[in-house]
């Protein structure tokens, strides 16, 4: 059904046919490793790869279930994709940030502030010591937060936090909606930081299920005309990929958007509130760093990157203080890390809420306790986050 078969027997078929069937080399009890021909697929085209691998095949009558685990592609056929505009080590030397996760922030609740409120609270989150806010991902533009509002006033208090901190600040701003409304919107969003501040926001956020694969190359291409990066969210995703007997991985949908140029996505935590496991997410994360990725029991196969470049795993959804030393030990430094409700539900607010985020990673650096962190005089943020979350994990 993905390849050359049909339903019944045909009366001719030219010889030629054999070379492009797909071939079911090697079955170990429910897991079927299947080889495709190269010539099958069209070049640099995401949707062509999904609708033959992921398409009528899982219609069939005669399947209860069937999951897609894992693609391993050959360098032949990625060297058609462009892969992350700026990836890990661009962003880092543009944030000059080297010895820690990037940090980030949604505004909460995620929806019903107005774009003067929304930049408020960005630039407490800034002035916290976070180098991001976040549009969450149902936040585009609204009548009560328009996108180009939002954008112009973030920008005016991102120039603010920046010159008031000498660091480099940012933002992950939603542009998801109809692909030529994208477009203008990133636009936008390029041209419009450069009114304020020495460059331009190097962000743009996509709702990377909802939009589609297609959308994703797209607006690839307009945002790396920019020098631009993708922020990808993943919401949807557990639709397809949270029944381990049906639908698709996370790894491969990480997998694919890399592929297609996002620069990091959202991947789990394995402590907040979201789903996903350690090893999920450790799976997730090798994909997205890693230029060579080793094969792992039944969830992973061997990738060569080739010169498509390391791109950060998002970690995200109920995050506090009290757990960046869990989320460090799994995620390592190179991640980029959104605590949202965890810094807005600190006791003294926002900006006190990013300064224990920030106090509790120098403590994970230093390889001291958060406690201990806590103790000094200038971290009492930390101290009066731990004194209302501690080390709990949402459920």
């Amino acid at each position: 059904e993905s390849s050359t078969g049909t339903w019944t027997t045909l009366f001719k078929l030219p010889e030629r046919m054999k070379n492009l069937m797909a071939t079911a080399y090697k079955i170990e009890g429910n897991f079927v490793h299947v080889a495709y021909p190269i010539y099958l697929w069209e070049k640099g085209n995401l949707p062509q790869l999904l609708s033959g691998i992921a398409g009528n095949i899982f219609g069939m009558k005669a399947l209860d279930n069937l999951r897609l685990v894992d693609v391993s592609f050959p360098l032949d056929y990625i060297k058609y994709f462009p892969g992350p505009n700026l990836g890990i080590h661009g962003l880092r030397k543009y944030f000059k940030v080297y010895n820690r996760p990037i940090t980030g922030a949604v505004p909460k609740p995620k929806i019903g502030f107005s774009a003067l409120e929304h930049a408020q609270i960005g630039f407490e989150t800034w002035m916290g010591g976070f180098d991001c806010v976040k549009d969450d991902e149902n936040l585009t533009s609204t009548k009560f937060n328009n996108f180009y509002k939002r954008v112009e006033l973030l920008a005016k208090m991102r120039d603010k936090a920046e010159k008031e901190t000498g660091e480099i600040k940012d933002a992950f701003i939603n542009i998801t909606g109809e692909v030529e409304e994208m477009k203008k919107r990133a636009k936008f969003l390029h041209n419009h930081g450069f009114k304020y501040a020495m460059i331009g926001f190097k962000y743009a956020m996509i709702d990377i299920v909802t939009c589609g694969a297609a959308s994703v190359q797209t607006l690839r291409e307009t945002l790396g005309d920019y020098g631009m990066a993708i922020h990808a969210h993943r919401a949807m995703h557990a639709a397809f990929d949270r029944n381990e007997k049906h639908g698709i991985t996370m790894e491969f949908l990480a997998k694919i958007m890399k592929l297609a140029g996002v620069d990091q996505i959202h991947s789990g935590t394995a402590v907040g509130k979201l789903v996903g496991s350690r090893e999920e997410v450790l799976s997730i994360s090798n994909i997205l760093r890693e230029n060579n990725v080793k094969s792992y029991k039944k969830i992973l196969l061997e990738q060569n990157w080739g010169k498509i470049k390391p791109a950060f795993p998002v970690t995200s959804g109920g995050l506090h203080p009290g757990l960046v030393p869990d989320i460090m030990e799994i995620y390592g430094k190179e991640t980029v890390m959104l605590v949202s409700g965890g810094i807005h539900g600190h006791p003294k607010g926002t900006r006190a809420g990013a300064k224990a985020t920030m106090q509790a990673i120098e403590a994970v650096n230093k390889k001291i306790s958060l406690e201990e962190q806590s103790k000094k005089t200038n971290n009492t943020e930390l101290k009066q986050a731990l004194e209302k979350w501690g080390r709990m994990r949402p459920k």
